[in-house]
């Protein structure tokens, strides 16, 4: 295992809470890290992609492209966060840009990964599916706060009695 990828590491990562030590053991094995730059893009917006990356350090920026071709910083994420789990669940290009704003180092978790791991361990891949899946519920419950309160100000802004 690298230094980086022991068991007590991955066990500090919200992806993998829940799982034994065998399958922590066996998957800082098989997973790889990667270092990415500051300014350099993990994937883009429309992208194809099979694979998923978690952070163990630095910082990455999540940028969205409007219809206007504006490209918008919607999310800032630090270690332990992960990304690109969409393109793995729905097979669709990706949804966003991903770009490094600091040195960062990159857990990548391909489908081949996870595929390997349900033929192998259902229960451990049910847990990373399920942590996927409250993570995913976390940031949609953030996007509707933020999409209500937009939209109240929006309102407010057009219905306010002008002086």
């Amino acid at each position: 295992m690298s230094p980086t990828l022991t068991q007590g590491r991955l066990r500090q990562l919200g992806l993998f809470g829940g799982l034994d030590d065998a399958s922590l053991g066996e998957l800082g094995q098989a997973l790889g890290a990667f270092d990415v730059s500051p300014g350099e893009a993990v994937f883009h917006e429309g992208d194809d992609g099979r694979d998923m990356f978690v952070l163990l350090e630095g910082e990455m920026e999540v940028l969205k492209r409007s219809k206007r071709d504006h490209e918008t910083r919607v999310a800032v994420l630090g270690p332990g966060d992960w990304f690109g789990e969409m393109a793995i669940l729905d097979v669709l290009p990706r949804s966003a840009t991903v770009r490094a704003i600091a040195p960062s180092t990159l857990l990548r978790v391909t489908a081949s990964d996870l595929d390997g791991l349900y033929r192998r361990d259902l229960r451990s891949y049910s847990l990373i599916m399920m942590n996927i899946a409250r993570e995913m519920s976390r940031r949609l419950r953030v996007a509707d706060g933020l999409l209500a309160e937009l939209v109240a100000n929006v309102l407010d802004e057009y219905t306010r009695p002008r002086r």
